[in-house]
Order: structure tokens, then C-alpha cells, then sequence
């Protein structure tokens, strides 16, 4: 089964034009990083590129040479800001995958020992709660 076509409707390409709020932590050239409102944990962050792919089958190498480093940069801030014992990365491709949203991005969850991941419900986090972990999340970019 082949992949479909890049939708530039897609919510994240909505939330890069800023036509849908969301908790940004994040931005250079390439890339912006975000709250996600379904958090599946404490902190959950999404980076999205700015170029558009459907996912990693179709990105630019480019495109993910540029990537790579803020999904590093973005947990290593995400452990020290949630005190997290660990991180895990995903990243989906196709629905098949678990794939939901066809922009090209990575989610990074800080991850405590003994706290399993909260299922990712559709249920949306308070946005108070949101911009909290947002703040947490910019003050250890920025130290």
C-alpha cells in the first residue's frame, strides 16, 4: 500500500501557519516544538518540521538532518524539566503504525521509573495545565 499525499490541511500544518493555538517551547529555522494536548505524560512535547512530509518514508534527508538535533536538544530539556528518570521518542509512519497525523513529527515523553504511560484517550489536557508545563519546559531551554 502506497503512501497517500502530503494534506496541507493537516493540524500541524495549520499549527505551523498559526491558524490553530498551541503551547509552543520551541522554534528555529527548521522546526517548532509544542505542547501535545493529549499528553500520554507529564511534558509530553511534539517537534514538528517546518518543511512539509507526510512522515520519515517521504522526508527530505535534509529535512531530517535538521530535525534530528532539536529532538535531542528538546529531551535532554525534557528530562531536567519533569525530573524524569528517562525519555522515550516515538515517531509513526502510515496508519498501519499508529500513524494519526500525516506531518512529519516526533514526540518526545519524559518518562519516570515505575509510571506507565497514560493512554492517549482524545481526552484534551487543561490548557492552564498546558501553558504550566510549557513555562517548565522553555526555563531549561533557555538555562
Amino acid at each position: 500500500m502506497s503512501a497517500g499525499a502530503y494534506d496541507p490541511n493537516n493540524i500541524f500544518a495549520k499549527i505551523l501557519r498559526g491558524e490553530i493555538p498551541s503551547h509552543r517551547v520551541y522554534e528555529d529555522d527548521d522546526a517548532i516544538a509544542f505542547m501535545d494536548v493529549m499528553p500520554q505524560a507529564k511534558g509530553h512535547t511534539l517537534i514538528v518540521p517546518k518543511v512539509p512530509s507526510r512522515n520519515l518514508l517521504d522526508a527530505d534527508p535534509q529535512t531530517l538532518s535538521r530535525l534530528i538535533p532539536v529532538v535531542q536538544k528538546i529531551a535532554v530539556a525534557v528530562k531536567e524539566a519533569f525530573d524524569a528518570d528517562g525519555v522515550t521518542v516515538i515517531q509513526f509512519n502510515e496508519p498501519a503504525a499508529g500513524q494519526t497525523v500525516f506531518h512529519l513529527h516526533f514526540h518526545v515523553i519524559p518518562r519516570v521509573d515505575g509510571v506507565p504511560l497514560r493512554p492517549h484517550s482524545g481526552t484534551m489536557e487543561d490548557p492552564a495545565v498546558l501553558a504550566g508545563n510549557a513555562e517548565k519546559l522553555r526555563a531549561a531551554l533557555a538555562g
